[in-house]
């Protein structure tokens, strides 16, 4: 049986976060000693390991919660499960692609930057700038209407 703190050594997690984990009920194999401490076998850090995992993912707690309470139902939760699963992953390949989008953006953004440094094109990026370069992108400067 391991405390807290070798839970949280063996997972690679802080003990705050075990605790706040087992408080949850996202640890069903826990154990309590006498002096109601929490005590964790092997099953109870494969929880947590499962839990890390899906939490790393960017899993909310609460569709931890319901994935921990299908597995305990069993074999017969499988597709409900996969289902979660399914739904989790569209909403990570989602956010991934808006990264994508965000570092295009930079990428952009750091060569009109070296564009500026190295004098080939005046600073657009600061709006104190912006009343002298109006000409150069008239499309997209706001202008109050007449």
């Amino acid at each position: 049986m391991y405390t807290v703190k070798e839970a949280a050594f063996i997972t690679g997690l802080t003990e705050h976060a075990v605790r706040f984990y087992t408080d949850k009920g996202l640890v069903p194999s826990l154990k309590r000693n006498p002096n109601n401490i929490r005590m964790f076998d092997e099953e109870s850090i494969n929880w947590l390991h499962g839990v890390k995992c899906l939490k790393q993912s960017g899993m909310p707690i609460e569709v931890i919660k319901k994935y921990v309470d299908l597995c305990l139902e069993g074999d017969s939760t499988i597709p409900q499960r996969s289902a979660l699963i399914m739904e989790h992953k569209e909403a990570a390949l989602a956010r991934l692609e808006e990264a994508k989008r965000h570092v295009d953006h930079l990428e952009q953004k750091a060569a009109l930057y070296q564009a500026i440094l190295e004098h080939r094109s005046p600073d657009t990026t600061n709006p104190g700038n912006w009343d002298k370069i109006r000409h150069m992108h008239s499309d997209v400067f706001y202008s109050p209407s007449v």
